[in-house]
């Protein structure tokens, strides 16, 4: 059963009760991530996440790190665009011990000099390996490119820069601004007792302040074009997409098919043809990035030099195909269970289900039950994707941005998107 509860400062407190499992999970989710930095506090989201882990007025960082450690659990955090995480997953025996370690860690955190320095150190090293893995940093580039200048379009790890720069009194001003109570969903779920579980958090979370400051709505704004970086690599990079749907769109279901038949797994359209049927690939598959108001859908593949506008040419043929041919009731139902089934395989972690709880909150305000979820997904027709492929694979809004050695990019995009006539 799932119940939610607001408090009079406006924290929304969410818990499923599973009684048949041993575990349970609870999360912190704080309504603020990297698209809500100001230009010159660029990563101050992902700089707070490690620093909360740094010591309390209690706890040092190691004890921080020794308490769930020592009875089995997990403590871990997570930064996204939108919002930041702190979460722990025990067994239901040790719940309070989460939440008190997670609950210190939210209300007492030090942001010490020495560890704002300390930890400044780590992220530039997370920063550096970041650009060593040209197979992540494609997507970033990608969106940069995509939306340059918007901050959906910025890395959440800041750059060296900024985070040089940084000072103890930006990280504060910002945890003061944003860990407000109306910004704060916490969800928990597993082996619970929910009566006590709202009763627990509600006395540690009712004296929070309200800021009741509303996000900014600044819509991004996409731009169509070619990025190439130049980096000594063995294997060329790429991403190429058009703009997508945001999470409250209507047609997000269809999108979830559209995805799944082009390139959402090893059975689809571009894996099949252009890795086990051509061998050009190791690595390609689609995605789409949904976020409040916006979305981007894109297509990855990592290829040698020599086979990139081959590829780029046959991935263009694919999308051509799936606007202009309808698919099959069966490639059509193949999708619909892959995404039933790591759906519900997914909903067997308490953890995933603390995350869906609290996602769904953030989205749409309330609770979308599984059965909702898997009816709208049945409910997608081959007409439905072929429409909406139309409606977002369109050629004049397609942009490409690669990494690799400066003699990659040797042909014209745009010619090439009107030779495969998408």
């Amino acid at each position: 059963m799932i119940r939610k509860e607001t408090l009079p400062n406006g924290v929304r407190i969410l818990t499923e009760e599973i009684p048949y499992v041993y575990s349970a999970a609870a999360g912190i989710f704080i309504l603020s991530g990297s698209r809500d930095e100001q230009p010159e506090v660029y990563g101050v989201s992902h700089f707070l996440e490690h620093l909360l882990f740094k010591g309390t007025k209690t706890r040092t960082a190691k004890q921080i790190a020794e308490e769930l450690d020592g009875v089995g659990g997990v403590l871990n955090a997570f930064t996204t665009k939108e919002y930041t995480c702190f979460y722990a997953k025990v067994l239901a025996e040790h719940l309070d011990l989460a939440v008190d370690v997670l609950t210190d860690m939210f209300f007492n955190s030090l942001m010490d000099e020495h560890d704002i320095r300390r930890e400044k150190k780590v992220i530039l090293e997370e920063i550096m390996m970041y650009e060593d893995s040209p197979d992540e940093l494609i997507h970033d580039l990608f969106a940069s490119t995509v939306w340059n200048g918007h901050p959906l379009g910025r890395p959440v790890l800041g750059s060296q820069e900024t985070i040089r720069k940084m000072k103890r009194e930006d990280i504060v001003r910002y945890f003061l601004k944003n860990y407000t109570a109306d910004k704060i969903i916490i969800t928990v779920t597993g082996k619970i007792n929910s009566d006590k579980v709202v009763r627990d958090l509600g006395n540690i979370f009712k004296s929070l302040p309200r800021l009741k400051e509303p996000r900014a709505e600044d819509l991004p704004t996409f731009h169509s074009k070619v990025c190439f970086k130049v980096k000594n690599t063995e294997q060329v990079q790429l991403c190429m997409g058009t703009p997508g749907l945001s999470q409250k769109d209507e047609e997000i279901y269809t999108l979830y098919i559209l995805n799944t038949i082009l390139g959402g797994g090893i059975s689809s359209r571009l894996f099949q043809e252009i890795r086990e049927e051509k061998g050009l690939v190791y690595s390609i598959f689609s995605y789409h990035a949904t976020y409040l108001d916006s979305g981007l859908f894109t297509v990855y593949a990592g290829t040698s030099p020599g086979n990139v506008q081959k590829v780029i040419e046959m991935i263009l043929k694919e999308i051509s195909l799936i606007k202009k041919e309808s698919i099959s009731k069966e490639e059509l139902e193949r999708a619909k269970n892959q995404i039933k089934g790591n759906l519900m395989l997914g909903m067997e972690n308490v953890a995933n289900r603390m995350s869906r709880l609290a996602k769904n909150e953030f989205n749409f305000g309330r609770v979308v039950t599984i059965e909702e979820t898997l009816s709208n997904i049945s409910g997608v027709t081959p007409v439905m994707v072929q429409e909406l492929a139309n409606k977002l694979l369109v050629p004049r809004l397609f942009s490409l941005s690669a990494i690799g050695p400066t003699e990659t990019i040797k042909f014209d995009f745009q010619q090439l998107l009107k030779t495969a006539r998408v």
